[in-house]
């Protein structure tokens, strides 16, 4: 195994970097510049990452008509799997400012919270569920859908608005995605799987 040039040891606090983030690899979210998301992930691309942007459709006015729009799940952010040996590759990509660190380095998001993201994404625009953006990731009862569009969906019950939401937060970028569900679908477990 070959470390990496990068030091990622930031302050005296911070946690050595797992040999195994060099050998395998792991979702990350990368930090990109105002509104070039899109962009980010095209570019992420062609240098042969795989990159994942999430994405939502709003009705935007436009001067002589409404269209409906695809706008990033979350702004500044598109998620790229790659191992920390090709982190300099990334963060060379056009649109790329960084990469979320915790602990001192870049932290990998698991595969399950970045496919829970994909699931909401995809029934969101099949079915034109509600989705809501919350900036902020309160504890709660770890749930998972058991019925509807939803099924399989783990994430944390909230209560808004007089309603019962699933939040399915991705936790490294500190935001999350609100779905709209019924409780009589919901079963409580233990944590994410």
């Amino acid at each position: 195994m070959v470390q990496s040039a990068f030091a990622f040891q930031t302050d005296a606090f911070a946690s050595p970097v797992p040999a195994l983030l060099y050998d395998e690899v792991h979702w990350y979210a990368c930090h990109t510049r105002a509104r070039h998301e899109k962009k980010a992930a095209t570019c992420l691309e062609q240098r042969g990452v795989e990159s994942f942007l999430p994405t939502v459709e709003r009705e935007t006015l436009w001067s002589d008509r409404v269209k409906r729009v695809a706008f990033p799940l979350f702004p500044g952010y598109v998620f790229g799997r790659f191992t920390l040996d090709e982190l300099a590759r990334v963060l060379a990509t056009h649109g790329v400012v960084g990469v979320v660190k915790l602990r001192g380095y870049p932290t990998p998001i698991p595969c399950a919270e970045i496919e829970n993201v994909r699931r909401a994404c995809r029934v969101a625009s099949e079915t034109g569920a509600e989705t809501d953006v919350e900036a902020r990731f309160p504890t709660g009862v770890w749930v998972r859908v058991t019925s509807g569009p939803f099924v399989g969906l783990e994430g944390i019950v909230i209560e808004a608005r007089g309603g019962q939401r699933v939040r399915v937060g991705i936790r490294a970028i500190g935001r999350s995605l609100d779905v709209v569900v019924g409780t009589a679908t919901l079963e409580p477990i233990s944590g994410p799987s």
